[in-house]
């Protein structure tokens, strides 16, 4: 008979984790696949975990809970977002779902985000391919002029802990005012920044120079950023996207940059990936880069140790620290 706590990993993950969960004596398997799982394969590869370490990728709902079977305790999410999950089937299963909230991935994130911001801005991307397309014929006073951040209005859209590190080298680096909405008033943050709270969305979008979302999804934030809200940006406006590719109509999104309604978006998520619209890669006023924010590996190990700590926790009978409630 099986003694020791058995530990499923959808996809290889960076070692650390791994390591803590086995010095624990956790029984680690790893799905011998590097790629995502089908239902069909998720639901196998389960069978008898106490424990799964998800992927964002992995949709963990009713069935493949109950294809764990009734052993499992925990499903500890390799992702700060848990959209992935269906909350209300494991809450009435009494498992415990956890993310990963590493200050590191903040910090990555955050990076990610005001690269994107400075490479629309400064039209870096669209210059790389100006020149790799020899169309460089020397110095000229009106070639590819972008704006600078520097004392801009920044809109911060999620004040959690990725939009709070965006704000810190936004004011602290670039100047930038900051304008931010949330589902409630952050008065410590305010002090400490200078930002100012905007209630209503759509007064929010008109003021500002860049918008950044760092919103989970959530049926409230599916498509919160329509054509009608686009419509609201200032012409000379970025959109940046670091959270979740729903969040935004990406449709609408390739409509607008089109007719050049704002200046420019920066999307690191999409709204059916690994898919994108139609027309979006085609399009010049838009920087995109394959869902690598978190991608760096200070971040990318410090999640895969936060996920081994939730588990631990349960493994010696606690609540883990960072479940989802």
């Amino acid at each position: 008979m099986r003694n020791k706590f058995l530990v499923k990993v959808t996809r290889l993950i960076p070692e650390e984790g791994i390591i803590m969960l086995k010095e624990k004596g956790c029984e680690v398997e790893i799905s011998p696949f590097d790629r995502v799982l089908t239902k069909a394969e998720l639901k196998s590869f389960v069978v008898g975990a106490d424990a799964i370490l998800s992927l964002l990728t992995d949709k963990i709902d009713g069935e493949v809970l109950d294809a764990a079977g009734p052993q499992l305790k925990i499903v500890a999410n390799y992702a700060v977002g848990f959209d992935n999950i269906d909350l209300a089937a494991a809450k009435t299963r009494k498992i415990f779902v956890t993310n990963v909230a590493a200050p590191e991935v903040s910090e990555a994130v955050a990076e990610h985000t005001f690269g994107l911001m400075l490479d629309i801005a400064r039209r870096i991307s669209e210059g790389d391919r100006f020149l790799r397309a020899g169309k460089y014929l020397g110095w000229e006073p009106m070639l590819l002029l972008g704006d600078g951040l520097d004392g801009k209005t920044l809109g911060i859209v999620g004040l959690g802990r990725i939009g709070t590190s965006v704000a810190r080298r936004a004011t602290r680096g670039f100047r930038m005012k900051v304008l931010y909405n949330d589902v409630k008033q952050n008065p410590d943050f305010e002090a400490e920044f200078g930002g100012r709270f905007v209630a209503k969305l759509d007064d929010l979008l008109p003021q500002c120079d860049v918008i950044t979302l760092h919103v989970p999804l959530l049926p409230s934030t599916f498509h919160l950023i329509d054509s009608k809200k686009l419509s609201l940006m200032k012409r000379t406006a970025i959109l940046i996207n670091t959270s979740r590719g729903p969040v935004v109509d990406e449709k609408a999104l390739v409509e607008i940059l089109k007719k050049r309604k704002i200046a420019g978006a920066g999307l690191d998520v999409y709204e059916a990936e690994p898919a994108l619209s139609p027309g979006l890669l085609e399009l010049e006023n838009i920087v995109i880069t394959p869902h690598t924010a978190s991608a760096t590996m200070g971040a990318r190990q410090a999640m895969s140790r936060a996920a081994a700590e939730n588990i631990i926790a349960v493994v010696e009978g606690a609540e883990p620290g960072n479940v989802v409630r």
